[in-house]
C-alpha cells in the first residue's frame, strides 16, 4: 500500500481528495493536515511514501514545508496539488524537493497516476505545464536563483522565512514564539534580522514582500 497524507487548508477539497483517493487500491491516506506546519510535524512522525501538499497554506506554506521535509526526510515524495500553474510557483517547488506539480484543475485524472509514479522514484507534471519551462530548470538546476529571486546577501534562513510568513498573516511576536516554542526575544531578534537583510522597515512593508515572493497566497 501507498501511504499518503493530504496537506490541504480548505476542507472540503482536502475531504474530497481523500475520498478520491480511498477509492483506489493499493493507496491509502495516513493522515490529514490542513496548514504546513501540522504537515511537517504528520510528516516526521508518520513518514508517509507520499506527500500531497498545496501550496497557500497558513502557518507555513507548501514551498516551504516541502524544503524541510525532503531536507530531513529524502525518501518522503511530495506532490504539489495547486491552483498556481505560473513559471515561479513550479520552479520554486521543484528547487524545494517536488517530485510532482498538479494543478487542480487536472486532480480528479492525474493525481492518482502521479502518486504511482512518484512513488516509483519519477517525477509527474501537469500536463499543462510548458516542457520548454522543465527543460530550462533541468538545464539551469545548479544556478536557478532561489525563492526570493535577490541577492545572496538578501537570502533568509528557513526560520526567518517561517518567522515572515507568520508576522505577514498577522501573528504577534507572543503568538509566533508560542507556535514555534521559542522565547519572544528569539522572535524579536528574527524580526530585526529580517527587517536589516530585506533593507525594510515597517511591517506593512514585510506584508507586501511575502505577498510578492509568494510565502502568503491570496487563492
Amino acid at each position: 500500500m501507498i501511504r499518503v497524507l493530504i496537506a490541504e487548508d480548505h476542507t472540503i477539497v482536502r475531504k474530497g481528495l481523500c475520498s478520491l483517493l480511498e477509492k483506489e487500491p493499493g493507496i491509502v491516506v495516513v493522515a490529514e493536515a490542513e496548514n504546513g506546519r501540522d504537515a511537517v510535524m504528520k510528516a516526521e512522525e508518520l513518514t508517509p511514501d507520499v506527500v500531497v501538499m498545496d501550496i497557500g497554506m497558513p502557518l507555513l506554506n507548501g514551498i516551504e514545508a516541502c524544503r524541510q521535509l525532503t531536507k530531513s526526510y529524502p525518501e518522503i515524495k511530495i506532490i504539489i496539488l495547486t491552483v498556481h500553474d505560473s513559471e515561479e510557483y513550479v520552479l520554486q517547488a521543484l528547487k524545494a524537493g517536488a517530485s510532482g506539480y498538479l494543478v487542480k484543475k487536472a486532480a480528479p485524472l492525474d493525481l492518482v497516476t502521479a502518486i504511482h509514479e512518484v512513488h516509483k522514484g519519477k517525477s509527474y507534471l501537469s500536463s499543462s505545464i510548458s516542457k520548454t519551462l522543465i527543460n530550462e530548470y533541468l538545464r539551469q538546476s545548479n544556478t536557478i536563483s532561489d525563492l526570493y529571486k535577490d541577492s545572496r546577501e538578501k537570502e533568509l534562513t528557513s526560520r526567518q522565512t517561517e518567522v515572515l510568513q507568520l508576522l505577514a498573516e498577522g501573528y504577534t511576536n507572543r503568538e509566533i514564539a508560542k507556535i514555534l516554542s521559542v522565547s519572544i526575544k528569539t522572535i524579536e531578534t528574527h524580526r530585526s534580522q529580517i527587517k536589516a537583510r530585506l533593507n525594510i522597515k515597517k511591517t506593512a512593508g514585510l506584508v507586501q514582500y511575502a505577498l510578492q515572493k509568494g510565502l502568503i497566497i491570496k487563492e
